[in-house]
């Protein structure tokens, strides 16, 4: 690492102001704080000196991401495994689904950061580094067989119209990576619901076995069957929801690999746990809410349940957290992340045509997150004001 530094100490004066590829400084910069740590520090004023900054937080965040990802890779192979007929081990399950996955993730990373980098050298601003964790987590809520020009498609939509617009890594409004799935969504219906989308291999019908589905739990709940099932036909229990070998995107199936991340970022003090745990309380307040009521297949089935289908949990873990468009006061962090999880739940079961409800309440919230900090200060406000006025009466 010192030989590093020291070749890139010599080609720095190139990129400073003056030298011949000064037009990329912004670039250079990139690249240099990601290899090592930047050496500014405040000369005056009062500051407070933090190793963290956002590169590592968002790295923090990605490291996160892990446990989903390696399962995800693995259930993408497993499920493929079951469709065939096939026996593979453990590893021949996970080297599918990792040829499979990895090159969504390719081109996710070099469309956003090709377009994060553009946008750095016409602004002449420093890089910004919250596409490291956008970059991963718009693949993890894809179909794994989601063509690459729509990844490509999508990514650049969300980079350019839920960020760059409103001024880059901290000014958006909209969860980045919850844009892309938005995206695809309404302008790709066919490749993003459905059966065939959900398990590599069923888009082309390669080797499928007669009887085989892969539907979703909650896409065959949505039609009201009587029982969910797997691919071949046999009901699913509530451990493998938990455990995650079942049908879904890449990176939302398992809840137990998804709350090892979850700690993982409490831990560190990244992810906020009254986030977490607000909206999996919204999420169980409405799913007992409509379990009282009945009328549907989804209304129906266990409020706990619920938290491990679909992508609540990875969305109450990763994307209600995403400290930019979520809530920053202490409680409204506790509002939006329980009117979040309580919306995901009323959506998901009492609109057919949506039975993810958690991509549209998570946006949804992303919106009203400003309102709820606003109503929470002038709250406080107005309690300290009427505090004041008590003890001058007294």
């Amino acid at each position: 690492m010192m030989s590093l530094g020291k070749q890139i100490d010599k080609i720095k004066p190139h990129f400073e102001k003056g030298g011949k590829l000064y037009a990329f400084k912004s670039t250079f910069e990139a690249f240099e704080t990601f290899l090592f740590v930047p050496d500014k520090v405040t000369n005056s004023g009062s500051h407070i000196r933090d190793p963290l900054d956002m590169k590592r937080t968002m790295i923090v965040v990605v490291i996160a991401l892990l446990p989903p990802l390696l399962f995800g890779m693995w259930n993408t192979g497993y499920q493929n495994s079951m469709a065939i007929g096939l026996d593979r081990t453990i590893w021949q399950d996970f080297a599918f689904g990792f040829l499979k996955v990895f090159p969504i993730i390719v081109v996710s990373y070099v469309t956003g950061l090709a377009i994060e980098f553009i946008f750095a050298q016409i602004r002449g601003h420093e890089v910004n580094e919250g596409y490291l964790a956008t970059g991963m987590l718009i693949p993890m809520i894809m179909p794994v067989d989601v063509p690459l020009w729509m990844v490509a498609v999508a990514t650049a939509f969300a980079v350019i119209i839920g960020k760059e617009v409103f001024g880059g890594s901290g000014m958006n409004i909209l969860n980045p990576a919850l844009t892309a799935r938005a995206f695809l969504f309404f302008a790709y219906p066919t490749y993003m619901s459905g059966d065939q989308v959900w398990i590599s291999g069923l888009m082309e019908g390669k080797g499928i076995i007669d009887g085989f589905s892969g539907a979703t739990v909650l896409g065959q709940a949505a039609l009201n069957q009587d029982t969910l099932v797997n691919g071949l036909g046999h009901p699913i229990s509530p451990m493998e929801t938990f455990i995650g070998t079942i049908p879904g995107s890449i990176g939302e199936t398992s809840t137990l690999a998804i709350l090892l991340g979850a700690i993982f970022l409490i831990y560190t003090g990244v992810g906020s746990f009254k986030i977490i745990f607000s909206f999996f309380t919204g999420g169980l307040a409405m799913g007992l809410i409509l379990n009282a009521i009945g009328g549907n297949m989804l209304m129906e089935i266990p409020a706990w349940q619920h938290l491990m289908l679909g992508g609540f949990a990875f969305g109450g873990v990763y994307m209600a957290t995403d400290p930019v468009s979520a809530a920053q006061t202490g409680r409204g962090k506790w509002i939006y992340g329980f009117l979040a999880g309580f919306l995901a739940i009323l959506i998901r079961c009492l609109n057919p045509a949506f039975p993810e409800g958690v991509m549209l309440a998570i946006l949804l919230m992303n919106v009203f997150a400003p309102l709820i900090d606003h109503y929470v200060i002038e709250a406080n406000i107005k309690r300290r004001l009427r505090r004041i006025r008590t003890g001058i009466n007294t």
